[in-house]
Parts: C-alpha cells; sequence; structure tokens
C-alpha cells in the first residue's frame, strides 16, 4: 500500500497523498513461457515458469477455495487455469507450451480454461510419471 502522509498547501489542508513507487511495469515481461499442470484425484495445481523453469505465478483449486472433493473437480480446474490466465497476461505472455502430470479429472479443463484468456498453446507434452515395474502384487487368498 505504501504510506501516507499529509501534504499542507495553501488552501488546501488535510489533503492525503500516496507516496508508493511500486507499479505493474516493474515485472519482467516474458514472450512464451511453459505452463505446468498437476492434475491428482483430490486437486489441480497450475504453475507457469518461463522457458529456463523459473516460476513466475501458480494456482491451485485449493487456493481458490474449493475444500475436499470438490478441487479434484474438472470446474475447480478451469477456475484455475482463468486465473492463471489473468496473471500470464500481466507478464505480456503470448504463446505457451504444456507439461501435463497425473492421471486426475482437471488436466484438459485447466489448459481450456488458461486458453479461453486468449493465450496460444505451441506445444503439449504428457509426462506422467508411469513406473517400469511396479509395487508387487498381493500374494493370493488362502481359504
Amino acid at each position: 500500500m505504501g504510506k501516507k502522509r499529509i501534504v499542507t498547501t495553501e488552501g488546501k489542508e488535510g489533503e492525503v497523498k500516496n507516496t508508493s513507487q511500486t507499479s505493474k511495469s516493474a515485472r519482467k515481461k516474458v514472450d512464451s513461457a511453459i505452463l505446468h499442470v498437476q492434475s491428482t484425484y483430490n486437486n489441480t495445481k497450475l504453475i507457469l515458469t518461463d522457458k529456463k523453469g523459473g516460476a513466475l505465478a501458480w494456482s491451485s483449486s485449493g487456493s481458490l477455495g474449493f475444500k475436499g472433493a470438490k478441487k479434484g473437480t474438472p470446474f475447480a480446474a478451469a477456475k484455475v487455469g482463468e486465473t492463471l490466465a489473468v496473471k500470464a497476461q500481466e507478464y505480456g505472455v503470448k504463446e505457451i507450451d504444456v507439461v501435463v502430470r497425473g492421471v486426475g479429472s482437471g488436466r484438459e479443463s485447466g489448459i481450456r480454461g488458461f486458453i479461453s484468456k486468449g493465450i496460444n498453446i505451441a506445444r503439449i507434452t504428457d509426462a506422467t510419471p508411469v513406473p517400469f515395474n511396479g509395487p508387487k502384487p498381493k500374494k493370493p487368498r488362502r481359504v
């Protein structure tokens, strides 16, 4: 917010002036970025990074106020995508590459919510971790 001080001039007594010096133009401008979508059964997280991998902005369905089982829904993921797209427009992002991880229901709808604000997609990559062998199965039940 910045400090406020009272400016006294002739004729104008008690006028309040805001002295904060920060502005939105202080953020760095990024033309292309990477959108990481992590979708689980319980939550959906979206992280916007630059090409080197440094995080610019993030959002999740839990941070938007969804609780419990509603966090894993496609509707919540779409809302997360929309809010992150607004943050991306402040950075001047025009084009994104998408990296999707996880098996949740918010994979596509998170990306669709992001596209709805007018940002183009160059590439979509699926980086869901798949086990090579996996855990050992249970022994057969003896009756």
